[in-house]
């Protein structure tokens, strides 16, 4: 969890003006201005992973049709790439054959 107070002194005090910071529901918002200040490496290996984090994270967090939707969308890459390794080894077997 992301402080409401940062070493710098107060990390988000313009947007979190007037607001308790023991308050749970000021703390779910400095979190999410911490994730969206975050700024992840490009074209790397981490920032893909990175990514994927940022995209479970999200997913563990949304309720009914989005989370229906965030399931859907990791069996429909899972089957993809179920797919293409069996054709994959399929290739490789015909060539040995």
């Amino acid at each position: 969890m992301p402080e409401l107070h940062g070493p710098g002194g107060a990390r988000f005090d313009n947007e979190l003006l007037g607001l308790d910071p023991t308050d749970p529901e000021a703390q779910a918002f400095a979190e999410h201005l911490d994730r969206m200040e975050h700024q992840r490496p490009a074209f790397t290996v981490e920032g893909y992973l990175d990514g994927v984090s940022a995209f479970a994270d999200s997913a563990n967090r949304a309720e009914g049709g989005r989370r229906w939707s965030a399931v859907a969308v990791v069996v429909l890459l899972l089957a993809v790439a179920a797919f293409l390794v069996w054709e994959a080894f399929v290739f490789v077997v015909m060539t040995w054959l």
